[in-house]
């Protein structure tokens, strides 16, 4: 069943979730990769530590897992977003699969994982067109496309080494495409019309590593400290550029094609937070994420049409969330009282830069409910609803107001129980 759900997800994960013009530079958009409960907090995560929810941001996190269940989590969203530039305006809409994880544990003090998260997404198409001379004889129509984005298949395991000290590690299998066009074509019927096309395939391993400190402060509170290290290293893949001139009259076509090896990199990634958690009701936490895209170097066609490795187009990101969670009695068995709510917000700096200025910035709102399933063979699932704000804007460029609606079920099974008969 697992390995089912896994293989479906990862065909809807091949599906972009964005349709922002945005994501035509670096390696696209980059995704929330928090599960269920987090995505209420706005992705908080590497702080969090809950022995009935999986949480990957921080593979420490697994050693909390209690021994008796199978922990699996599933995700969607769809997504209304506003796109406004100078008085035009203009709607689109997007829906997919987000994630699929699970989690059990194995040993006193050791977890496993095993997951399927996104890392960044394309998915564009726009246009334009415009005069080519102060006579108006003439005009150039240039359509933008794009489609693809990054992923990781994950497997992982957190233990707890002394005391509250916990390591973990995700091995994953990263892949994905990218996928850019560009087309210039001429009004005039002698002159050539141009198609600029970006391909690339990437496919290869990612380590990220996670340590957690859980500290009791007396009988109701408890404090956790995270920190989190993405290993950077090549990817290894090669990104090719080929330019096609057609002559609109005899139809012929010219093909230029150029390719780099090495072309792709993953970026060293750095992140630490905290959570305060009051008599198993109350949580309160905050993180901070830094990813090196500032070293480097990136394909790209310069105006004499030669592609080269280039530095400067992107820079470090860094992120700033704080979130947090209140349940009125998880013991209780009040409906109402075992409802979760949850809220977050969020900053991000840019990683890319567009002719030479930064990028969008991110500022992100989020509200949730984790809301308990009852029922006479379970009562420790959960549906998982929250709502997301995403605004994007850069000075001179276009603004981004993204509405996100994440659905969440996860799956609480008590599949290694011990039973006893009289």
């Amino acid at each position: 069943m697992l390995c089912l759900a896994l293989a479906s997800a990862t065909v809807a994960l091949a599906q972009s979730t964005t349709t922002s013009p945005y994501s035509q530079y670096g390696v696209g958009v980059m995704s929330d990769a928090s599960q269920s409960s987090g995505r209420g907090m706005n992705g908080l995560g590497i702080g969090l530590r809950f022995p009935d929810e999986v949480n990957s941001l921080n593979p420490a996190s697994y050693s909390a897992t209690d021994s008796m269940t199978m922990l699996f989590d599933a995700g969607l969203s769809a997504q209304l977003t506003n796109y406004k530039e100078g008085g035009a305006s203009r709607n689109t809409k997007s829906a997919s699969m987000e994630y699929a994880t699970a989690g059990f544990r194995v040993a006193k003090g050791v977890g496993m994982s095993i997951g399927l998260i996104p890392y960044s997404n394309i998915g564009y198409k726009y246009g334009n067109s415009a005069y080519t001379d102060a006579t108006k004889s003439s005009t150039i129509t240039k359509s933008f496309s794009g489609s693809g984005g990054l992923h990781e298949l994950y497997v992982g395991i957190g233990a707890r080494v002394i005391g509250g000290l916990s390591l973990g590690v995700n091995a994953g299998y990263f892949w994905g495409n990218i996928n850019r066009t560009l087309s210039n074509t001429f009004s005039q019927t002698d002159a050539k019309s141009y198609t600029e096309s970006y391909t690339a395939g990437v496919s290869n391993y990612k380590l990220d590593f996670g340590l957690q400190y859980e500290h009791k402060m007396g009988k109701k509170d408890r404090l956790t400290v995270g920190l989190i290290y993405g290993f950077g290293h090549s990817l290894s893949t090669s990104a090719e550029y080929m330019l096609i001139s057609t002559n609109k009259i005899t139809s012929k076509q010219d093909t230029t094609r150029q390719s780099l090896s090495d072309a792709f990199k993953l970026p060293h990634s750095f992140g630490a937070g905290f959570s305060w958690r009051h008599d198993n009701k109350l949580t309160i936490g905050a993180d901070y994420q830094l990813t090196k895209w500032g070293g480097i170097d990136f394909p790209w066609a310069d105006g004499d049409k030669s592609y080269i490795m280039q530095s400067g187009l992107l820079k470090d990101r860094h992120k700033v969330t704080l979130g947090g969670e209140w349940v009125p009695d998880p013991l209780s068995r009040s409906f109402m009282r075992q409802v979760r709510y949850r809220a977050g917000v969020a900053y991000a700096t840019p990683y890319i830069k567009i002719n030479g200025q930064d990028g969008p910035r991110e500022i992100s709102a989020s509200v949730g409910l984790g809301l308990p399933i009852i029922n006479k063979w379970n009562n420790r699932s959960q549906l998982n609803i929250s709502a997301q704000w995403v605004n994007s804007s850069a000075t001179g460029m276009i603004t981004e107001n993204m509405f996100r609606i994440n659905i969440g079920i996860t799956f609480n099974e008590r599949w290694f129980m011990k039973w006893k008969f009289d």
